[in-house]
């Protein structure tokens, strides 16, 4: 059973009596099994599987969750237990009361939002800034949604953003009309389903006799009201304060830190013994994360008691020296690949490592993500219809019998203002573009939605894709694409976006500088590609692997964010240089050091026997030097001296500017 296997802090929290529970799971305490050993408590008590809520933050926690109680009391008892995302049982709940519940995704929500912020006229109103773009102004609203829980907006955009207090009343009223057309449409975003299920639960009685909340320390304001209008006869609650690493998304730390005030009754349990990590490693992680402030007491005991290696730290004269030996250290490990993971706070960390590794021939793994339109698709099946399943031949010998290679659309009233039917539209608009006259007689022109630019694109599109028939070399092919229109036209698009500020100006330095890491990225893939003669060979080499980083194999490359919940023999953390590593650039964005310690712990706790920590002093490319992060000299692998007491009286003085500001 379940709980014959805890330990005995793990025990008392499973079986507890109180009515409110708060379990403090540090890394590798055994929080997952804690929560499985409640429910097999409850089960065994008499309380029944749907009177059980579990609430996870991923599907994933919570499917695997469910499993292991299945191992135990077998499928048909988990499978009656209600478990899943906030969103996902409040979508749920919502279908059983109205099976015509329409949720909708963001970007088409926020093609809506854009329709009605494009009606308004903002002027300037006396402000020194511009006004929010419409996208912008849609994720601000988001976060207003999910962490305000007392000002109306136009109150709370004076508050938290006083420099737009100029345009907080047009801000205001865009936003009343956006819901008054998503009422109109019958139309719901993921913040609606958490709002209309905690009224559901202010006016009814859902049936539940406890309600079990995992990740408790990234619940944000809105998910913390909804379970407070659930009134669960019983309540249990397991996180970790010194892993909330979610605010930007509005993950309230204060929620699990007054826990014991808001329940005066309730019983706080902490789990004190780590099952995974060494005694070196877990005291380098304790020795940083106290310099953050101890909102519950805990220390923690190491179960793995035997002669283990210290951590390592690694530094180097150049960013990509340091890229190419951790490759090398990497080949030569006896830890299995798939043992292994390397560690990053910035994207752009990756790519070095990547390349590194790659050169080695090493496989790895990282976390990537599609992109798509229904444009895009539609003119896809367009070519291949026209191509007789062949984009190729759909672009230069397309069928000449088809006039009208677009799928038709069913009308669904249901969903009228984004489900409309594509009439062709006429070519006549495109013949003064220099065309090749082959090229302005394919039907694909005729999409009714295709502009100027888009079709200047697709065009592009066509003339390199040419010009890539019959070649062979895939580092001609690199070349090629690098020298092409599209791309530099995908290169501009791509680097205008990182560069645009929240007042929709760009910032013309840092579009130079996104340029010049597209460049580089290219000039990388030229150099992976010398080895390889055919292209499959070299596309199966480049290939990223699936986002689920537990399929594949090869090294794991993760961000911290991504490196949550996991574990790993062998673990690599790169790039602590200050200013990547705490990034004091989101710092300042509204971030802070506290986070970033909160981030530089759980990277270090993913680390179950080797950890190493790598720094450069010099970045060759931008003719950066750097200094060694903040947490290393904190955690004392670097000595502290002049250039770490500057570092300091530098955040003191951040911090003071913050104080003055609120004043």
């Amino acid at each position: 059973m379940p709980l014959s296997r805890l330990n005995e802090e793990q025990y008392a929290a499973a079986v507890s009596t109180y009515k409110q529970n708060l379990i403090i799971a540090s890394a590798g305490t055994g929080k997952t099994s804690t929560i499985v050993g409640r429910i097999a408590h409850l089960l065994k008590s008499g309380v029944e599987p749907h009177e059980i809520l579990l609430l996870t933050f991923t599907n994933k926690a919570a499917a695997e969750m469910i499993q292991r109680v299945a191992d135990f009391f077998g499928k048909d008892i988990a499978s009656k237990i209600d478990a899943g995302t906030f969103h996902a049982v409040s979508y749920r709940w919502l279908k059983k009361e109205n099976k015509k519940v329409v949720l909708k995704q963001q970007r088409e929500l926020k093609t809506l939002f854009r329709s009605v912020y494009e009606k308004r006229t903002f002027g300037h109103l006396g402000a020194e800034i511009a006004p929010y773009g419409g996208n912008y102004l849609y994720d601000v609203y988001s976060f207003y949604q999910n962490t305000e829980l007392v000002n109306n907006f136009e109150e709370w955009i004076k508050n938290k953003y006083p420099e737009h207090t100029p345009f907080s009343m047009i801000y205001a009223d865009i936003v009343d009309e956006f819901e008054e057309l998503k009422k109109e449409y019958g139309f719901l975003n993921f913040n609606d389903l958490l709002l209309k299920f905690r009224k559901m639960c202010k006016d009814r009685e859902l049936g539940y006799k406890e309600v079990l909340v995992d990740e408790y320390q990234d619940t944000n304001a809105l998910q913390g009201t909804l379970i407070d209008a659930m009134n669960p006869p019983s309540l249990f609650c397991v996180g970790d304060y010194d892993q909330s690493i979610y605010a930007f998304n509005g993950a309230d730390i204060s929620i699990i830190g007054t826990f014991s005030k808001k329940f005066p009754n309730a019983k706080v349990h902490t789990l004190t013994k780590n099952y995974r990590s060494t005694v070196p490693i877990l005291s380098l992680a304790s020795k940083v994360i106290e310099h953050n402030e101890r909102i519950y007491p805990k220390k923690l005991e190491v179960t793995r008691i035997y002669e283990a290696q210290s951590p390592k730290l690694l530094a180097y004269d150049e960013l990509f020296d340091q890229y190419h030996d951790i490759a090398f250290r990497i080949q030569n490990t006896k830890t299995p690949k798939d043992e292994i993971a390397v560690i990053f706070r910035n994207n752009s960390s990756a790519d070095g490592i990547e390349v590194g590794l790659r050169e080695l021939g090493i496989n790895c793994k990282r976390k990537g993500g599609t992109i798509g339109s229904a444009m895009a698709k539609e003119i896809y099946i367009a070519l291949k219809t026209l191509g007789d399943g062949r984009i190729f031949y759909g672009l230069y010998a397309p069928d000449e019998s088809i006039t009208n290679p677009f799928p038709k659309k069913k009308q669904n009233h249901q969903l009228g203002l984004f489900d409309d039917l594509l009439e062709l539209g006429s070519v006549a608009k495109f013949l003064k573009l220099g065309f090749e006259d082959k090229f302005i007689k394919n039907p694909i022109l005729k999409h009714p939605k295709l502009t100027k630019e888009s079709a200047t694109f697709l065009y592009d599109f066509y003339l390199l894709y040419r010009d890539l028939k019959g070649v062979k070399d895939p580092k001609t092919v690199v070349k090629k694409i690098a020298l092409s229109a599209i791309f530099k036209n995908i290169s501009e698009v791509l680097a205008t976006k990182r560069a645009t500020l929240k007042d929709g100006s760009i910032d013309e330095r840092q579009k130079a500088d996104s340029l010049s890491k597209i460049e580089r990225k290219m000039i990388l893939l030229e150099e992976l590609s010398k080895p390889y003669s055919e292209h499959d060979r070299f596309l199966n080499a480049m290939i990223l692997g699936s986002s689920d980083l537990t399929q594949g194999e090869g090294v794991n490359l993760l961000s911290v964010h991504a490196s949550k919940g996991l574990e790993y023999k062998e673990v690599y953390i790169v790039d602590l240089m200050d200013g990547r590593f705490p990034n004091r650039k989101l710092m300042q964005r509204g971030g802070s050091l506290d986070e970033e310690r909160r981030l530089f712990y759980v990277a270090v706790t993913r680390a179950k026997d080797i950890l190493y920590l790598s720094y450069a002093k010099y970045d060759k490319i931008k003719k950066i030097n750097f200094l060694p992060s903040q947490f290393l000299y904190e955690a004392g692998l670097v000595a502290k001296d002049e250039a770490y007491r500057a570092m300091v009286l530098k955040e003191m003085d951040e911090e003071d500017d913050e104080d003055i500001d609120l004043l």
